[in-house]
């Protein structure tokens, strides 16, 4: 029979309590339904009582919800779930053979403004890690995996560190389905929602005072691809979201604007793809004309990297299905 172990994790001062055990200790309940172990709360003291796996994960766990809870962030009921879940899987699955090899790479944290941020998967840990190794890398995956926050969060941490002079995030502005035309507003108005994830990604990681501050002087711009044309950036971190809607000439454009001492991640979701012609899109035709350049890294992010509700992976996975039979279809 194996043994039973203890594990001791304190909840630091700093940090609400009810938000790491939740109410009524609902969170502690929830792990030792998942984990079967034992959990007993003490003050800011909480003892694991179980087999060494599954305190371990345990521990895993609640580790997030005090990240979290420094980031002033409640998790729900679902949250909670869904950190079982990425947990349970990160110990059961293999590193998948198309991501860079850093199972044995020690979790890193990342450091904001506003606390610490840890990589939740294999996929977030390759980015990281390529990041480290390269000054342009391309994270390409499906909805919910984290590209964009994680991207945003290596920027503000080299921002914080002085390894950078500031921050660049641009995005294409394609209409999905929408027409910009009829918005009400003037042209920065219009745009504005095409940005707003980009904003709600450094509202969890810089002081609003400090945001506010940070963009005022340009230390931090966040602006529509187009307006990158003609410029060089040196000392920047530069992020391009939503890749997938950049032509091929946008791609171009926005890769030799990169400076001296500078980084780059490209972010994007080939199947969501809102541009005419598939065919057309910048981020589909840069795995063929850059692949293989040294300091360039390619990292693909997959359905067992979605970190939001974990109905996510099971829509990605059944529209996945879907267009392979369509596909079959039409051949």
């Amino acid at each position: 029979m194996e043994e039973i172990v203890e594990k001791t994790i304190k909840i630091p001062e700093a940090v609400g309590h009810i938000s790491v055990v939740g109410e009524q200790d609902s969170n502690l309940r929830i792990l030792e339904e998942n984990f079967q172990v034992r959990i007993i709360a003490r003050g800011n003291t909480l003892k694991i009582l179980g087999k060494q796996q599954e305190a371990e994960a345990a521990c895993q766990v609640l580790e997030e919800l005090i990240a979290a809870a420094k980031r002033n962030k409640i998790f729900t009921r679902d949250d909670v779930l869904t950190a079982i879940k990425i947990t349970r899987s990160l110990k059961s699955a293999s590193p998948a053979t198309d991501l860079p090899d850093v199972a044995a790479t020690p979790m890193e944290t990342i450091s904001t403004f506003l606390g610490y941020i840890k990589p939740r998967t294999e996929g977030q840990r390759a980015m990281m890690e390529a990041l480290n190794k390269n000054d342009i890398v391309f994270a390409v995956g499906p909805a919910g995996t984290g590209k964009t926050y994680l991207a945003v969060a290596l920027a503000v941490a080299h921002l914080k560190e002085n390894l950078v002079k500031k921050i660049v995030l641009a995005r294409p502005a394609v209409e999905a389905g929408e027409s910009l035309g009829f918005l009400p507003g003037d042209y920065k108005e219009k745009i504005d929602p095409y940005l707003k994830p980009l904003y709600d990604a450094l509202e969890d990681m810089l002081p609003r005072d400090l945001l506010k501050r940070f963009l005022e002087q340009q230390i931090i711009e966040i602006l529509p691809l187009a307006y990158m044309r003609g410029r060089t950036l040196n000392n920047a971190f530069v992020i391009l979201d939503e890749a997938q809607n950049t032509t091929f000439m946008q791609m171009k454009m926005f890769l030799t604007r990169l400076g001296i001492n500078s980084k780059s991640i490209i972010t994007g979701d080939i199947t969501q793809i809102d541009l005419p012609t598939k065919k057309d899109s910048g981020l589909v035709s840069s795995f063929y004309v850059l692949s293989g350049i040294e300091g360039i890294a390619f990292v693909k992010l997959t359905n067992r990297d979605v970190v939001r509700h974990p109905l996510v992976k099971d829509i990605i996975d059944a529209y996945e299905r879907y267009d392979e039979k369509q596909n079959s279809k039409e051949k």
